[in-house]
């Protein structure tokens, strides 16, 4: 119950709606034991006393009686007739789709064409027909208002139905010989009950002004008995000549429907399980920083990545996706980031501008240095120009990162003209310049075309001259040819080693492929559960790997005419980082590991070029770097 309100408590629109709902929740508790004035009693010596007067909070009606009483009176019909109507609803539209939903066939023909024969009619106009066959009175607008909530409930339960119906799980109750009825009771409403309520918590609020708005044409609360909208309804004569007698009502009336509103969309997500790992949690536009050690000073790289720590808080658990990862990069030069899936490389290009999701993204220590400006912690501002135009991205997926209804021309003018400031046409210009750059044929005419239209290998050179549309002084390349082909996959890094030699870019290149590093990389760097456990140039790692994660890695790429041979494979799994192990992070997969590598932190120990985070390397480091 904790982490629910915790959760629910995360929205503070919804946190305000439940103060407003309690507070007047509270209120209509308390009405019986209030000093309050009889709610029915007439006095036409005191009609229409304004707010304030003597002995009248609220002022008085058109016959003279208590608004202020009569308000916390009608509140607490018109919540009761509300939540009332709303259970009703649930139950009976519940009850209709899970039925239809579970046994499918006939009876889903028949309960589905009933509930899409209610559905024809307005809901205000059925709800007035109900009530005309039934008479005026409380009761039949409350079941009016339930009746037609029925089909909302019905259609919304049988669609999640019929997608649980046909799970494993429900099999298996039927085949251990279970009943329909017990596999509805046991089986389906607990899956669907989380729906249930959230339908009711987003309803409520309609039903009470449905509940109001019968009141309101006299069709609901009969005289003397006072609800919300039959308040409003006898003061609509009065409303240009004494406005109060509509505005108490009608206050009330924006404050219960808005705060339950607002409750009831904070329910929804904090029923949610997504909540919990952030992902319904809106982002900041930059990166959350929280750090505690002192600074790295700054060094004459072109980017400098220095001790960079970077953390998920999910709840309780802190997951350590980044733990002190120091790169850098020079003008002209290439780095491959490799390793296995989970162990930091996208989680580090993120962080370089600040892109890493907050919540639940934080950034705990060391510094990114971009021409010797520190850019973590930097202001939004002062990122927003930095990111797209020294620094650029290419992400492993165009087709996602593209957007779907507008043409590629105009987002790569839109990517330009975002930094500067240039005409439509001359923006036009530029792009059809980037697409022939990237070596799209027709570019006049492929400028107009929508993500869609167009090949994965193509969509990756638009990203490639998005990235390219400011000049960057640095491209930090996400995977970009994991999805393709290995001719297109050929091409695209021929054109990145063409560009980067051609314009002097630096470019940081994350991959899980050996050949891709081999062919375009100047230097690259080993991760595994978030740190660096080996550096160097691309050819002296690659002949002489030492870490032994490095050297397995390298094992597990099958060789080409090299006769037969067995493929490796690392055995076990990479660790959780939320629960490393102690001392060395690859001991438990190692078959070198000592119980002297789970002990205490291991450092990155380096020699010239080259450097290694183990205590038993395949060679030692002086030879590697020799």
């Amino acid at each position: 119950m904790m982490a629910f309100l915790k959760l629910l408590f995360r929205n503070r629109l919804a946190a305000m709606g439940a103060v407003v709902l309690s507070i007047i929740v509270l209120l209509v508790l308390l009405t019986p034991f209030l000093p309050l004035h009889d709610p029915d009693v007439t006095a036409t010596a005191d009609r229409f006393k304004r707010p304030f007067t003597d002995g009248h909070l609220l002022g008085t009606d058109h016959l003279g009686r208590d608004l202020l009483s009569r308000l916390l009176w009608g509140t607490r019909l018109s919540l009761a007739v509300g939540f009332a109507a709303a259970v009703i609803a649930a139950f009976i539209g519940s009850a209709i789709g899970i039925t239809a939903g579970y046994f499918g066939g006939r009876i889903d023909n028949i309960f589905m064409r009933g509930v899409d024969m209610l559905m024809a009619f307005p809901y205000i106009l059925l709800a007035l027909a109900i009530v005309a066959a039934l008479g005026p009175g409380l009761m039949n607008a409350l079941i009016a208002v339930a009746a037609v909530n029925i089909p909302f409930f019905a259609r919304n339960i049988r669609g999640i139905t019929v997608g649980l119906a046909g799970r494993e799980f429900i099999d298996a109750a039927r085949l251990a010989g279970m009943g329909h009825t017990r596999i509805i009771v046991t089986e389906l409403l607990p899956n669907v009950l989380p729906v249930i309520i959230i339908a009711m918590s987003t309803t409520v609020g309609w039903m009470i002004l449905e509940t109001a708005g019968l009141s309101f044409l006299g069709l609901g609360s009969q005289p003397p008995q006072a609800d919300l909208g039959s308040m409003l309804g006898e003061a609509r004569s009065a409303l240009i000549s004494h406005p109060h007698t509509s505005i108490v009502p009608g206050i009330m009336i924006f404050l219960i429907v808005m705060s339950i509103n607002l409750l009831g969309d904070g329910v929804r997500d904090a029923l949610d399980p997504r909540l919990r790992s952030g992902a319904l949690s809106r982002p900041l536009p930059t990166t959350l920083v929280s750090r505690k050690q002192p600074v790295p000073d700054a060094t004459d790289d072109l980017l400098a990545i220095q001790q960079l720590e970077t953390q998920f808080h999910v709840g309780k658990r802190i997951y350590k996706a980044v733990g002190g990862v120091s790169l850098a990069v020079r003008p002209g030069e290439c780095l491959g980031i490799i390793g296995e899936s989970g162990s930091g490389k996208s989680v580090t290009a993120l962080s370089v501008m600040g892109l890493v999701a907050s919540p639940p993204g934080v950034i705990t220590g060391g510094a990114v240095r971009f021409q010797g400006e520190d850019l973590v912690g930097a202001s939004y501002e002062t990122l927003r120009r930095k990111r797209g135009d020294r620094v650029a991205y290419i992400f492993q997926d165009p087709l996602s990162t593209l957007h779907p209804l507008y043409k590629i021309g105009d987002q790569l003018a839109e990517a330009i003209r975002s930094h500067h400031k240039l005409s439509r046409a001359d923006a036009r210009s530029r792009a059809i310049q980037l697409l022939k750059d990237v070596r799209i044929p027709n570019a006049e005419s492929r400028v107009d075309d929508f993500p869609h239209e167009m090949s994965g290998g193509m969509r990756q050179r638009v990203g490639i001259a998005m990235a390219l549309a400011n000049d960057p002084d640095v491209i930090i390349a996400d995977e970009p040819t994991t999805a393709l082909d290995v001719t297109v996959q050929a091409q695209i890094l021929s054109l990145l080693d063409d560009l980067r030699r051609d314009r002097g870019l630096a470019i940081i290149f994350i991959t899980h492929d050996f050949g891709v590093v081999a062919q375009l990389c100047d230097r690259m760097a080993v991760m595994y559960a978030g740190r660096i456990v080996e550096e160097g140039p691309t050819d002296s790692v690659l002949r002489h790997p030492l870490h032994p994660y490095s050297k397995r890695l390298i094992e597990c790429v099958p060789e080409l005419g090299q006769g037969r041979r067995k493929l490796a494979a690392i055995p076990g799994l990479p660790p959780v980082v939320d629960d490393l192990p102690p001392g060395c992070a690859f001991a438990p997969r190692c078959p070198k590991a000592q119980s002297t590598c789970r002990e205490g932190d291991v450092g990155l120990d380096r020699a010239g070029r080259r450097a290694v985070r183990c205590l038993y390397p395949e060679e030692t480091l002086e030879v590697a770097a020799s």
